[in-house]
């Protein structure tokens, strides 16, 4: 998959919160699963990263950033790629909302229910 051009971020993205970020000290490859990595070891991979985004507090920061972004690699914000495509066809590209707050995020419930 290519690269997102740096023009598809949305341009109110403020990265101050990445500063904040539990992985900010964690091992990169934890979040960023190597070519090909499938079955039990990215499991084990994905529930590492997502138990370092657990206790984050930035996660919601973070997932808002990634979906709103397509950042097409990575756990962000507790998310994997695969959930954040799935959430894809249910948030507009263009819709400017913080999708943190439009969508209920894992051990995160939305303080506006769940979106459908």
């Amino acid at each position: 998959m290519p690269q997102q051009p740096l023009s598809q971020v949305p341009d109110d993205v403020v990265w101050t919160w990445q500063e904040r970020g539990a992985c900010r000290t964690a091992d990169p490859d934890t979040f960023f699963h190597p070519q090909n990595e499938r079955g039990m070891a990215r499991l084990r991979r994905d529930r590492a990263a997502k138990a370092i985004c657990a206790g984050c507090p930035v996660k919601a920061e973070c997932a808002d950033y990634a979906i709103r972004a397509r950042e097409p690699y990575g756990v962000w914000g507790g998310l994997t790629e695969e959930e954040r495509e799935a959430l894809y066809s249910r948030i507009p590209a263009s819709s400017g909302a913080r999708i943190s707050h439009a969508v209920e995020l894992p051990n995160k419930p939305s303080p506006f229910g769940q979106a459908g």
